[in-house]
């Protein structure tokens, strides 16, 4: 096996944990979300359909104030709405959501980059 694969098994592994919390942060908590009326509208726009699964993630793993800055700006209307999602989840769903979150992004960049340093021949 090549060093290359040695390394890209691991953001690989965390990628497919990030795909099973996908599944039950979604289940868990933007289910509960969808339901309740006065969070309904607050989930940020659905480019595809689960996107709004990241939107909360996203505003749960961000520090409070940034996701403050981004639901002020005019692409407001892209982003979940902070106060509304952090009055309606528990410290479970924050971490489940944080914890999903985190990883979607390392991982992601991770294989990105390992594949750029690939194409560049770093591991040759």
């Amino acid at each position: 096996m090549s060093l290359f694969a040695k390394v890209l098994a691991v953001p690989a592994v965390l990628a497919f944990v990030a795909c099973i919390l996908y599944v039950l942060f979604g289940q868990i908590t933007v289910r509960k979300l969808r339901k309740n009326p006065e969070t309904k509208d607050a989930l940020g726009l659905e480019y595809v359909s689960g996107w709004d699964i990241i939107n909360v993630a996203q505003v749960l793993a961000l520090p409070k104030s940034w996701s403050q800055k981004l639901g002020a700006g005019k692409l407001s209307f892209l982003y979940a709405n902070a106060g509304v999602i952090y009055l309606h989840t528990t410290k479970v769903d924050r971490f489940l959501g944080a914890l999903f979150y985190w990883l979607l992004m390392i991982s992601g960049l991770s294989l990105a980059f390992l594949t750029l340093m690939e194409a560049l021949g770093v591991f040759d």
